[in-house]
Protein backbone atom coordinates (compact mmCIF):
# COMPACT_ATOMS: atom_id res chain seq x y z
CA UNK A 1 0.00 0.00 0.00
CA UNK A 2 1.40 3.40 -1.02
CA UNK A 3 1.88 6.03 1.67
CA UNK A 4 1.37 9.77 1.24
CA UNK A 5 5.16 10.14 0.94
CA UNK A 6 5.24 7.55 -1.86
CA UNK A 7 2.55 9.45 -3.75
CA UNK A 8 4.44 12.72 -3.32
CA UNK A 9 7.79 11.32 -4.45
CA UNK A 10 6.18 9.79 -7.56
CA UNK A 11 4.75 13.12 -8.73
CA UNK A 12 6.42 14.47 -11.86
CA UNK A 13 7.75 18.03 -12.01
CA UNK A 14 5.87 20.57 -14.07
CA UNK A 15 6.92 23.77 -15.83
CA UNK A 16 5.33 25.86 -13.07
CA UNK A 17 6.50 23.64 -10.18
CA UNK A 18 9.88 22.32 -11.37
CA UNK A 19 10.90 20.78 -8.02
CA UNK A 20 7.70 18.79 -7.55
CA UNK A 21 8.46 15.35 -6.12
CA UNK A 22 11.75 16.41 -4.53
CA UNK A 23 12.47 16.38 -0.80
CA UNK A 24 14.88 18.97 0.58
CA UNK A 25 16.72 18.93 3.90
CA UNK A 26 18.10 22.38 4.73
CA UNK A 27 20.70 22.56 7.49
CA UNK A 28 20.54 26.21 8.53
CA UNK A 29 20.52 27.88 11.95
CA UNK A 30 19.13 31.21 10.71
CA UNK A 31 15.35 31.34 10.94
CA UNK A 32 15.30 34.20 8.41
CA UNK A 33 17.32 32.28 5.80
CA UNK A 34 15.34 29.09 6.48
CA UNK A 35 12.06 30.93 5.94
CA UNK A 36 13.27 32.18 2.55
CA UNK A 37 14.15 28.62 1.52
CA UNK A 38 10.80 27.33 2.84
CA UNK A 39 8.93 29.83 0.68
CA UNK A 40 11.03 28.93 -2.37
CA UNK A 41 10.40 25.22 -1.88
CA UNK A 42 6.68 25.91 -1.45
CA UNK A 43 6.57 27.90 -4.72
CA UNK A 44 8.60 25.23 -6.51
CA UNK A 45 6.70 22.16 -5.32
CA UNK A 46 9.43 20.62 -3.12
CA UNK A 47 8.87 19.23 0.35
CA UNK A 48 11.15 20.72 3.02
CA UNK A 49 12.61 19.59 6.32
CA UNK A 50 14.98 21.68 8.45
CA UNK A 51 17.79 20.97 10.89
CA UNK A 52 19.43 23.83 12.80
CA UNK A 53 22.69 22.10 13.72
CA UNK A 54 25.07 19.35 12.67
CA UNK A 55 23.74 17.10 15.42
CA UNK A 56 20.12 17.47 14.33
CA UNK A 57 21.08 17.05 10.68
CA UNK A 58 22.79 13.75 11.39
CA UNK A 59 19.72 12.55 13.27
CA UNK A 60 17.59 13.37 10.22
CA UNK A 61 19.98 11.63 7.83
CA UNK A 62 20.09 8.50 9.99
CA UNK A 63 16.43 7.82 9.20
CA UNK A 64 15.67 9.93 6.14
CA UNK A 65 17.32 10.36 2.73
CA UNK A 66 16.38 13.62 0.99
CA UNK A 67 16.77 14.25 -2.71
CA UNK A 68 18.53 17.55 -2.01
CA UNK A 69 20.75 18.52 0.94
CA UNK A 70 21.40 22.25 1.50
CA UNK A 71 24.07 22.91 4.13
CA UNK A 72 25.07 26.25 5.62
CA UNK A 73 28.84 26.36 6.16
CA UNK A 74 28.69 28.11 9.56
CA UNK A 75 26.67 26.17 12.14
CA UNK A 76 26.56 26.51 15.94
CA UNK A 77 28.22 23.17 16.61
CA UNK A 78 30.80 23.14 13.83
CA UNK A 79 31.47 23.58 10.13
CA UNK A 80 28.92 22.42 7.59
CA UNK A 81 31.84 21.23 5.46
CA UNK A 82 32.17 18.15 7.67
CA UNK A 83 28.54 17.23 7.00
CA UNK A 84 29.01 17.76 3.28
CA UNK A 85 32.01 15.41 3.28
CA UNK A 86 30.19 12.66 5.16
CA UNK A 87 27.02 13.03 3.06
CA UNK A 88 28.88 12.82 -0.25
CA UNK A 89 30.93 9.82 0.86
CA UNK A 90 27.91 7.81 2.04
CA UNK A 91 26.29 5.31 -0.34
CA UNK A 92 23.79 5.67 -1.81
CA UNK A 93 24.74 9.29 -2.34
CA UNK A 94 22.17 12.06 -1.98
CA UNK A 95 21.32 13.27 -5.49
CA UNK A 96 22.21 16.94 -4.95
CA UNK A 97 24.39 18.36 -2.16
CA UNK A 98 24.87 22.14 -2.05
CA UNK A 99 26.75 24.36 0.38
CA UNK A 100 25.55 27.84 1.34
CA UNK A 101 27.14 30.88 2.94
CA UNK A 102 27.11 34.66 2.98
CA UNK A 103 30.90 34.49 2.48
CA UNK A 104 32.70 33.01 -0.50
CA UNK A 105 33.35 29.44 0.60
CA UNK A 106 32.67 28.07 -2.89
CA UNK A 107 36.13 26.51 -3.22
CA UNK A 108 35.93 24.83 0.19
CA UNK A 109 32.41 23.56 -0.50
CA UNK A 110 33.36 22.01 -3.84
CA UNK A 111 36.53 20.52 -2.35
CA UNK A 112 34.36 18.86 0.33
CA UNK A 113 32.46 17.05 -2.45
CA UNK A 114 29.34 19.20 -2.92
CA UNK A 115 27.73 19.59 -6.33
CA UNK A 116 27.65 23.37 -6.04
CA UNK A 117 27.53 26.48 -3.90
CA UNK A 118 24.70 28.96 -3.24
CA UNK A 119 25.70 32.46 -2.15
CA UNK A 120 23.44 34.01 0.47
CA UNK A 121 21.19 35.92 0.51
CA UNK A 122 18.98 33.44 -1.34
CA UNK A 123 16.28 35.65 -2.86
CA UNK A 124 15.77 34.81 -6.53
CA UNK A 125 13.28 31.98 -7.03
CA UNK A 126 14.58 31.15 -10.52
CA UNK A 127 18.21 31.10 -9.37
CA UNK A 128 17.30 28.80 -6.46
CA UNK A 129 15.50 26.39 -8.78
CA UNK A 130 18.34 26.45 -11.32
CA UNK A 131 20.96 25.74 -8.63
CA UNK A 132 19.18 22.44 -7.91
CA UNK A 133 17.90 21.49 -11.37
CA UNK A 134 21.30 21.69 -13.06
CA UNK A 135 22.53 18.76 -10.97
CA UNK A 136 19.48 16.49 -11.36
CA UNK A 137 19.30 13.65 -13.92
CA UNK A 138 17.21 14.16 -17.06
CA UNK A 139 14.31 12.08 -15.73
CA UNK A 140 13.89 14.49 -12.80
CA UNK A 141 13.83 17.61 -14.97
CA UNK A 142 10.60 19.52 -15.66
CA UNK A 143 9.21 19.53 -19.20
CA UNK A 144 10.62 22.26 -21.42
CA UNK A 145 10.26 25.16 -21.54
CA UNK A 146 10.49 25.75 -17.79
CA UNK A 147 8.57 28.69 -16.39
CA UNK A 148 11.18 31.32 -15.45
CA UNK A 149 10.19 34.13 -13.12
CA UNK A 150 11.93 37.20 -11.75
CA UNK A 151 10.11 36.71 -8.43
CA UNK A 152 12.13 37.43 -5.30
CA UNK A 153 11.34 36.07 -1.86
CA UNK A 154 11.08 38.30 1.21
CA UNK A 155 10.67 36.37 4.49
CA UNK A 156 8.66 37.76 7.40
CA UNK A 157 10.70 40.05 9.68
CA UNK A 158 9.52 38.01 12.69
CA UNK A 159 12.10 35.41 11.62
CA UNK A 160 14.74 38.17 11.44
CA UNK A 161 13.96 39.23 15.00
CA UNK A 162 14.22 35.60 16.12
CA UNK A 163 17.73 35.50 14.67
CA UNK A 164 18.69 38.69 16.50
CA UNK A 165 17.37 37.34 19.80
CA UNK A 166 19.38 34.17 19.26
CA UNK A 167 22.63 36.01 18.60
CA UNK A 168 22.02 38.40 21.53
CA UNK A 169 21.96 35.38 23.85
CA UNK A 170 25.16 34.06 22.28
CA UNK A 171 26.92 37.41 22.76
CA UNK A 172 25.82 37.59 26.38
CA UNK A 173 27.24 34.14 27.06
CA UNK A 174 30.89 34.60 26.03
CA UNK A 175 33.34 36.63 23.95
CA UNK A 176 35.60 33.67 23.14
CA UNK A 177 37.25 33.68 19.71
CA UNK A 178 35.28 30.65 18.56
CA UNK A 179 32.04 32.35 19.58
CA UNK A 180 32.94 35.56 17.73
CA UNK A 181 33.76 33.49 14.63
CA UNK A 182 30.25 32.10 14.76
CA UNK A 183 28.65 35.49 15.54
CA UNK A 184 30.28 37.30 12.62
CA UNK A 185 29.51 34.52 10.15
CA UNK A 186 25.91 34.17 11.33
CA UNK A 187 25.14 37.89 11.53
CA UNK A 188 26.95 38.63 8.27
CA UNK A 189 24.61 36.28 6.41
CA UNK A 190 21.52 37.51 8.24
CA UNK A 191 22.37 41.18 7.61
CA UNK A 192 22.86 40.56 3.88
CA UNK A 193 19.61 38.56 3.66
CA UNK A 194 17.67 41.35 5.37
CA UNK A 195 19.58 44.07 3.47
CA UNK A 196 20.48 45.64 6.81
CA UNK A 197 23.51 47.65 5.69
CA UNK A 198 24.30 49.17 9.10
CA UNK A 199 24.39 45.75 10.74
CA UNK A 200 26.51 44.40 7.90
CA UNK A 201 28.95 47.29 8.41
CA UNK A 202 29.15 46.60 12.17
CA UNK A 203 29.96 42.95 11.47
CA UNK A 204 32.62 43.98 8.94
CA UNK A 205 34.16 46.37 11.49
CA UNK A 206 34.42 43.62 14.11
CA UNK A 207 36.01 41.30 11.55
CA UNK A 208 38.53 44.01 10.65
CA UNK A 209 39.53 44.52 14.30
CA UNK A 210 40.06 40.81 14.84
CA UNK A 211 42.02 40.28 11.63
CA UNK A 212 44.32 43.18 12.56
CA UNK A 213 44.95 41.65 15.99
CA UNK A 214 43.36 44.63 17.76
CA UNK A 215 41.24 44.38 20.90
CA UNK A 216 37.74 43.51 19.59
CA UNK A 217 35.84 44.64 22.70
CA UNK A 218 34.72 47.98 21.25
CA UNK A 219 33.47 46.23 18.12
CA UNK A 220 31.61 43.62 20.16
CA UNK A 221 29.95 46.33 22.28
CA UNK A 222 28.91 48.32 19.20
CA UNK A 223 27.53 45.20 17.53
CA UNK A 224 25.64 44.14 20.68
CA UNK A 225 24.09 47.60 21.01
CA UNK A 226 22.99 47.59 17.38
CA UNK A 227 21.46 44.12 17.77
CA UNK A 228 19.50 45.32 20.83
CA UNK A 229 18.32 48.39 18.89
CA UNK A 230 17.08 46.17 16.08
CA UNK A 231 15.28 43.87 18.53
CA UNK A 232 13.51 46.82 20.14
CA UNK A 233 12.52 48.19 16.73
CA UNK A 234 11.35 44.80 15.44
CA UNK A 235 13.73 44.77 12.48
CA UNK A 236 16.03 46.91 10.31
CA UNK A 237 15.55 50.68 10.67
Amino acid sequence: METRDDLFLNRAPTARRPLLGLTVLVVEDSRFASEAIRLMCLRSGARLRRADSLENARRHLAIYRPTVLLVDVGLPDGSGLSLIRSATETAPRIDVVLGMSGEDFSGDVLAAGANGFIAKPVQSLSAFQAAILQHLPVNRQPPSPRSVTDETIQPDLIAYRDDLNHIARVLDDTNADSTLDYVTQFLGGVAKSAQDHDLDAAVAHLRKLRRAGDNPDAGVVALSQLVQTRIAAGGPL
